[in-house]
């Protein structure tokens, strides 16, 4: 499971925010926003191809997979701090080329942990790669549109999500040393988790972050992007690989 970085709470009296900007300004964050969201997928993108047609992804990977529960674990653990350290200085730092360095090393961190995952479904179901990502370009997609359309503020779900955030942690961190999994049913209340996420942080993004701050708007986009397709992939692995 990718880590999940926390959302600030931002003040809803600020002028800034996005939800109180002009139709003008409001706009020209979301566009911000949503550009550095497509730059982060596609660096993303970019990094996973550049690992694997080098080797370097495949060696991850293998590494990882002979490795067991207990490496992954301390791996992801590894990555979740990397992450959290990313988020923070993303949401805080006053200095641009700090957030954009943030977002840059979230990204890496996502392809390095996404590695081990993608080069088990190239073993055991080479089309579930493509299918995963096209159903969460979908998925994404739409679950933008609700919010968009309907211009609802999804603040409510925050402390739900981050009970599930925690709950999942537990169960990873859980069957990792005992030796279970959740299979098809926890990976698809995951997806649910991260769709709640994605509804959560898109209105977020239109309402309540600072006309400033598209940098880590667009990181907390992508975090609950790679946490769908995470889940998403793992149950695509599970089907195709009957097959």
């Amino acid at each position: 499971m990718n880590a999940v970085p926390e959302v600030p709470t931002y003040k809803a009296s600020d002028s800034t925010v996005a939800g109180r900007l002009g139709n003008a300004e409001r706009a020209q964050f979301i566009l911000r926003t949503y550009a550095h969201l497509l730059g982060a997928v596609l660096t993303f993108a970019t990094i996973e191809v550049l690992l694997f047609v080098t080797g370097l992804g495949h060696t991850l990977g293998a590494a990882v997979l002979r490795g067991g529960a207990l490496m992954w674990l301390a791996v992801l653990g590894g990555f979740m701090i990397g992450g959290w350290t990313a988020t923070r200085v993303a949401h805080s730092a006053q200095s641009l080329r700090a957030q954009y360095s943030a977002l840059f090393a979230y990204v890496l961190i996502e392809a390095l942990l996404f590695c081990p995952l993608l080069f088990f479904a190239a073993l055991v179901a080479p089309s579930a790669t493509a299918i995963a990502a096209l159903i969460t370009l979908a998925g994404f997609v739409a679950l933008t549109a609700i919010v968009f359309i309907t211009s609802k503020d999804f603040s409510f779900l925050g402390a739900v999500l981050r009970w599930g955030a925690l709950v999942a942690l537990l169960m990873i961190a859980a069957g990792a040393i005992f030796g279970f999994h959740g299979g098809l049913y926890f990976s698809a209340g995951m997806v649910a988790l991260a769709g709640g996420m994605v509804l959560y942080d898109t209105s977020n993004v239109l309402l309540h972050y600072p006309k400033d701050r598209y940098v880590g708007a667009s990181l907390q986009l992508f975090a609950s992007l790679a946490l769908l397709f995470w889940y998403v992939l793992r149950i695509a692995i599970s089907l195709t690989s009957r097959d």
